[in-house]
C-alpha cells in the first residue's frame, strides 16, 4: 500500500483479523477503520485503512494513511468514501474481472 510499508501479507492477516469481528471502528455506509502494524511501529504507530466491505467476500482497501500525516478523516472525505464503497461493492464479478484487468483494482496477493 505505497507509502505506507503495508505489504500483501499485511493486508490479508487484516482481513482474516475483520472476518473475525476485530475492526476499529464502523464508519457506516459499509466502512469500517483498521489499524494495521508497520513494521517496528506496532499497531498504534502503524496505518490506518478504510475499508470497503459486505464483510463476506468482499474486502478493498480504498484509503490508507499514518497515525503522523493525519488524525482522521473529515465528513466530506467519509461521504465520498461511502459512496466509492456503493460503487465498489455493487459491481458484479464481470466488472472486477473488467477491473482488475485494466489495473483498476488490485488484488492483494493471499497465496
Amino acid at each position: 500500500m505505497g507509502k505506507t510499508g503495508l505489504a500483501d501479507p499485511d493486508l490479508f492477516q487484516s482481513v482474516i483479523e475483520m472476518e473475525a469481528g476485530l475492526i476499529d471502528a464502523d464508519l457506516g455506509g459499509q466502512l469500517v477503520k483498521k489499524r494495521i502494524a508497520l513494521p517496528g511501529r506496532g499497531k498504534r504507530g502503524g496505518a490506518r485503512t478504510i475499508v470497503a466491505t459486505n464483510r463476506g467476500d468482499r474486502w478493498y482497501f480504498i484509503f490508507g494513511f499514518g497515525k503522523n500525516e493525519r488524525a482522521n478523516i473529515d465528513k466530506h472525505e467519509l461521504r465520498a468514501l461511502q459512496e466509492l464503497a456503493s460503487d465498489l461493492l455493487g459491481q458484479d464479478d464481470k466488472a472486477l474481472a473488467a477491473a482488475l484487468e485494466a489495473d483498476e483494482l488490485v488484488e492483494v496477493d493471499h497465496d
